[in-house]
């Protein structure tokens, strides 16, 4: 097993709501799967504005439930288009989405299996996030993607830059072979 990051064991008490989803992306056409993904998305980023109830006296409560709205849907949607991308189909792994919604910061950690070479891929994408300025790696893949029509990574570096999401990797051995991928980003409300 391999971290990057700081991988939080998730809070379940009284304070603390959750939810779960799991995909089996094999089940649909990876076209019909993608509609599937905002829909969840956007069903998540609804969820968590429930326990931001709006004070018609108070503007701001309205402003800050849409940022964490957007913010949540926007982080769903990334996870779960790639975790549908990367997924190896041949391992018997689910895709998974837990949102953690405690007082002081949303979680939101995603699941699947991939094969090691693409997991060691995303590894070497992964340190060099780390061993980079933010800010600057996200301007330079902006610029590259205008010029290449690469996107690689974009979804995580706005995580980082828009939101100020902590991200944090687990990678695990599997059995089966291949590598159980675990992504967590987090996000203080």
């Amino acid at each position: 097993m391999q971290e990057y990051g700081d991988i939080r064991e998730l809070r379940h008490d009284k304070d603390t709501e959750s939810l779960n989803l799991a995909f089996w992306p094999s089940s649909v056409p990876l076209q019909q799967r993608w509609r599937n993904n905002g829909l969840s998305a956007d069903f998540l980023g609804d969820y968590v504005t429930t326990f931001f109830p709006l004070d018609e006296n108070d503007p701001a409560t309205r402003n800050r439930r849409a940022e964490i709205q957007g913010a949540v849907a926007f982080i769903a949607n990334e996870l779960l288009e790639n975790a549908m991308k990367f997924h190896d189909h041949s391992l018997p792994e689910p895709i998974t989405l837990h949102l953690n919604l405690e007082k002081e910061r949303i979680t939101l950690r995603e699941t699947n299996g991939t094969d090691n070479a693409t997991a060691e891929r995303f590894q070497a994408f992964i340190e060099h996030v780390r061993e980079s300025d933010p800010d600057t790696l996200y301007m330079e893949t902006l610029e590259n993607s205008a010029t290449s029509g690469n996107t690689s990574g974009l979804g995580y570096l706005t995580m980082i830059n828009d939101y100020g999401a902590e991200l944090a990797w687990r990678f695990e051995t599997l059995p089966s072979g291949g590598c159980r991928v675990t992504t967590q980003v987090t996000i203080q409300i």
